[in-house]
């Protein structure tokens, strides 16, 4: 059976409108015409969906039940058909990201990328779901972890030194000895690729036997949760930037242990590096990742 996508949308205006002439003003339509694909309508489902009460329509009880059925459905055609408009004429580029990069690092520097590209719209995606290319539209992740995905195009973003971070008021910069730390509660990133195992093997200390730790599984709630003052989190700095920049943040080591490492790959399938719009945003990319980082091609 042939949807009657027109008679549909007529029922679904008169039942809105509570009437014939003015859902027929609506649409632009004669009340002859709006009548006759309510009557077509209602031939094809076999049944009544609404009567008249003097000037105004009244919907039959199978007619309010279709009418609840299908006003959300409408609604969101009527939405996307909206939105749809225009589409062609601007550049769209849709660019996943963790959660983390996408607010400690993307974020504050997406400004000078819309200055110097205000022909394409933007979507950032924040999520830590790895991007299905063959089933979602995205044009370009910012992907964490190891950098072996196989048969995609994947660059690093540059290394990240991870240091040990608190709020000055729970100790100042360069305050405490690698041991003392043991003594202050930890705050944990279960899914970074540096925690708090390696980095006290790398001083020589040996870890409390009950630590006070606190756990996140996302870094940007742990370096918020530091510059609150709930302890000592071990963090990137090219995600905490901002903070010690603004000394929300301080290390409260003197000499900490050089931990780096590569965390963060751009990743698309290799067809989209010929669109214009992914180039375009790679090179703003490269210019705008950590000074002291550098590309490293797989």
């Amino acid at each position: 059976m042939q949807l009657p996508v027109r008679a549909i949308w007529v029922f679904h205006t008169v039942a809105k409108a509570g009437s014939v002439s003015r859902a027929a003003e609506e649409l632009g339509v004669t009340p002859s015409a709006v009548s006759q694909q309510i009557q077509a309508l209602e031939v094809q489902l076999g049944l009544s969906l609404m009567h008249k009460t003097g000037r105004r329509v009244a919907l039959t009880e199978a007619g309010e039940r279709y009418f609840a059925t299908i006003s959300d459905e409408i609604g969101r055609i009527g939405e996307a058909t909206s939105a749809i408009r225009g589409y062609r004429s601007v550049t769209s580029l849709t660019v996943r990201a963790t959660p983390t990069l996408s607010n400690k690092w993307l974020l504050p520097r997406l400004q000078t990328f819309l200055d110097l590209h205000p022909d394409i719209e933007i979507r950032i995606d924040g999520t830590n779901e790895p991007t299905d290319f063959n089933r979602e539209i995205v044009d370009v992740e910012i992907r964490h972890g190891d950098g072996r995905w196989p048969g995609l195009f994947v660059e690093g973003m540059g290394e990240e030194t991870f240091v040990p971070a608190c709020a000055p008021q729970l100790a100042a910069a360069g305050s405490l000895m690698p041991e003392d730390l043991t003594r202050h509660r930890l705050i944990h990133s279960v899914k970074s690729q540096a925690q708090w195992g390696r980095w006290f093997s790398e001083v020589g200390v040996l870890p409390a036997e009950r630590w006070r730790r606190l756990f996140f599984d996302r870094s940007h709630m742990a370096i918020d949760a530091a510059c609150g003052g709930m302890g000592i989190a071990l963090e990137s700095m090219t995600m905490m930037e901002r903070e010690f920049a603004s000394g929300t943040l301080v290390c409260p080591v003197a000499e900490p242990p050089r931990i780096a490492i590569v965390t963060q790959w751009i990743v698309c399938p290799r067809d989209h590096l010929r669109h214009k719009k992914v180039q375009t945003f790679l090179e703003w990319l490269r210019s705008h990742r950590d000074s002291s980082g550098t590309l490293l091609p797989r």
